[in-house]
């Protein structure tokens, strides 16, 4: 109950900063320190071998994360997925937006956070643990490195109109693929440290929103309109797993 009253605090002060700079975009830069939160408030609680490890991997992830859209979204405007929500409820948005955007988001963070929280016990070490280390650090990879090529590609005006090379050559979402195993080796971690099935429901959640919810099926809903060349990127690029593209 603690934890969940500090993710609430946090989340409570991070809606009046965005009354007060009539941004709700700023909601993003707390996702990934949602899990820092807790992977840091379970090692404090009980510090074991397992629960370090699990703060050590989440702390760098979601520091990165948080840092990475900080940097980006920098005196940029609201995303236009707020924008749209601020039309749709007009004058009451301000305070439907703690609830539909801010406290919703705290709700799934901590459910997903299972691992983070519950993971950290005494059992001993064992081969779940390396393969948790081993899709982190695969996601990772995916994650940081595809968003530095989105990066590079926009820095550099949008070149041929659609970005294709590097991961983005065998994936359309390399940055989401790389999220989605990443929080796999969570699960594995949690499963080692806990024997319980029930922990791999943090990464089917997170799979399910990175695919249908807020990742894949958001981004792709009308880029098309957006980037007239995305739909023959479409045709020749898998989606998700990455795969040699189509001639």
């Amino acid at each position: 109950m603690m934890i969940f009253l500090i993710l609430f605090g946090c989340t409570s002060l991070l809606w009046l900063l965005s009354l007060k700079l009539k941004d709700a975009s700023i909601a993003d830069l707390m996702w990934g320190l949602f899990f820092v939160i807790q992977g840091c408030f379970a090692y404090f609680q009980q510090p074991t071998e397992r629960s370090l490890l699990l703060m050590i991997l989440t702390g760098i992830w979601g520091l990165r994360l948080s840092i990475y859209l900080g940097i980006r979204n920098h005196n940029q405007p609201e995303d236009r997925r707020y924008q749209a929500m601020r039309a749709n409820h007009g004058e009451h948005f301000w305070w439907r937006s703690f609830f539909t955007v801010f406290f919703f988001q705290m709700l799934i963070a901590w459910f997903v956070g299972m691992p983070q929280r519950l993971g950290g016990s005494t059992l001993p070490f064992t081969w779940l643990d390396s393969v948790g280390i081993l899709f982190w650090g695969i996601g990772l990879f995916f994650e940081v490195v595809g968003d530095w090529q989105l990066r590079q590609f926009l820095a550099k005006g949008k070149p041929n109109g659609v970005l294709d090379t590097g991961l983005w050559r065998y994936t359309r979402h390399p940055n989401y693929f790389g999220d989605t195993v990443l929080w796999w080796g969570f699960g594995c971690i949690g499963f080692a440290g806990t024997g319980s099935w029930w922990i791999f429901l943090s990464p089917l959640v997170m799979t399910f929103l990175l695919l249908k919810i807020s990742g894949v099926a958001l981004l792709e809903k009308d880029i098309g309109e957006r980037r007239p060349k995305y739909a023959d990127y479409i045709r020749r690029t898998p989606s998700f797993f990455p795969w040699f593209p189509k001639p």
